[in-house]
């Protein structure tokens, strides 16, 4: 048996006190986290010293003690947003995340966390100092609640239940794959499947660019503008969901059926850095290299990656990032490294063995034989680059 931590998250149902209710104490918390994210700037420049959440939170109890609308807000929410700063401070550290920011209204999530006094009876939610809260119960809660997060998406409010659930330790399955990830296809297995990429964004590009220019000639503030603004919202919400579920069911399914999978180590954020460049140093091919930014990220090459971790330990498999440098120009027969293998973008014809295959499934096989190659050496963590091992020799 193991222990997982797994999210249910579920719409909720307020009437209009409780809307009111959450949007206060959203409210609150964006002040103590700005608060206290300022007060860490400012004792680090003048004195040299990090400040962390042990020494903030007496601050907020003051801050609490001085208020009366502050002291409204349950205090375990406020403690929560001062620990939620330490584990941003902790991910800009360890590099996957930018430097902390000050949250503003409208343009930041709205969220905060109960880690404690909930209650969940069928289809309604208790919170402190809110009261019975009723929910869209989509799927069964199982395990143990640990904590509960409410969040602001578009004008609907979400409650996402983290529990905790025993589960046996799966028996790996005894099938490989390696996966190329792309624009045209979302991405190509080594046994040959291909997964279309839905392009969600290209798909209401023209309905969002419609509404754009219809907020652009409301009056700025009107009432209006704010529903103009309100739909362009909705739809890019649904645009992120649309996306989400088509990644959501792929990457179940290739976690169910792979005992061992092996993905490139892409650095995402910079493949899709701007060529804009400077005023003095102006960049090349800005619009060219625009629409490829914005494929990148509408393929969700990121989401990919991170439901598949999570699915994939699960299922009692492994997940392996290797470098891509060269997978896609690589004989898998011969071994034979060279950019004229490239014919087009789909093709691959070795010039020294004449193998000859398609480009992105080519690309996987040498991504799943340098995971080989990898596991081989003992090595599942860092990633490193794909060299000769795990070439097939041709007889």
């Amino acid at each position: 048996m193991k222990t997982i931590h797994k999210a249910y998250r579920f719409r909720l149902k307020p009437d209009v006190e409780q809307g009111r209710q959450f949007a206060r104490i959203a409210g609150v918390c964006r002040l103590v986290w700005n608060l206290c994210l300022e007060q860490r700037k400012v004792v680090y420049s003048s004195l040299r010293i990090t400040l962390n959440s042990y020494s903030q939170l007496p601050d907020v109890t003051i801050l609490r003690g001085e208020y009366d609308w502050i002291r409204e807000i349950p205090s375990q929410v406020l403690q929560q947003k001062v620990r939620d700063l330490d584990i941003a401070y902790k991910n800009f550290f360890e590099g996957r995340a930018a430097f902390p920011e000050q949250k503003k209204k409208g343009k930041s999530v709205d969220s905060f966390r109960f880690p404690q006094g909930f209650k969940i009876d069928n289809r309604h939610i208790f919170l402190p100092k809110i009261g019975w809260v009723g929910f869209f119960k989509s799927q069964d809660i199982k395990g143990k609640p640990k904590h509960m997060t409410v969040s602001r998406n578009g004008k609907h409010w979400f409650v996402s239940v983290c529990c905790e659930i025993e589960i046996a330790n799966a028996v790996p399955k005894s099938k490989a794959a390696g996966i190329d990830m792309g624009i045209a296809k979302l991405c190509a297995l080594s046994d040959g499947t291909v997964i279309e990429n839905p392009a969600c964004f290209k798909q209401y590009k023209r309905k969002l660019a419609k509404l754009q220019r219809q907020l652009a000639r409301k009056v700025k503030f009107s009432k209006n503008f704010y529903k103009a603004k309100a739909k362009i919202t909705a739809l890019h919400i649904r645009i992120a969901d649309t996306r989400r579920d088509f990644i959501h069911k792929e990457t179940t399914t290739i976690a169910k059926n792979q005992g061992l999978v092996v993905l490139e180590d892409l650095r995402i954020k910079n493949m899709s850095r701007s060529a804009k460049g400077s005023i003095d140093s102006p960049g090349k091919d800005v619009k060219q290299k625009s629409g490829l930014n914005r494929s990148i990220l509408d393929a969700g090459w990121g989401e990919f990656r991170r439901q598949l971790e999570y699915k994939v330990d699960w299922a009692g498999g492994i997940l392996i990032a290797v470098d891509s440098k060269n997978t896609s120009r690589r004989c898998p027969v011969c071994g034979h490294t060279a950019k004229e293998n490239r014919l087009t973008q789909a093709d691959f014809v070795c010039v020294a063995c004449g193998h000859a295959g398609d480009a992105d499934i080519t690309a996987a096989v040498n991504i799943l034989r340098a995971g080989h190659a990898r596991l081989a050496c003992g090595e599942t963590g860092a990633v490193r680059p794909l060299g000769e091992a795990g070439t097939l020799k041709a007889a």
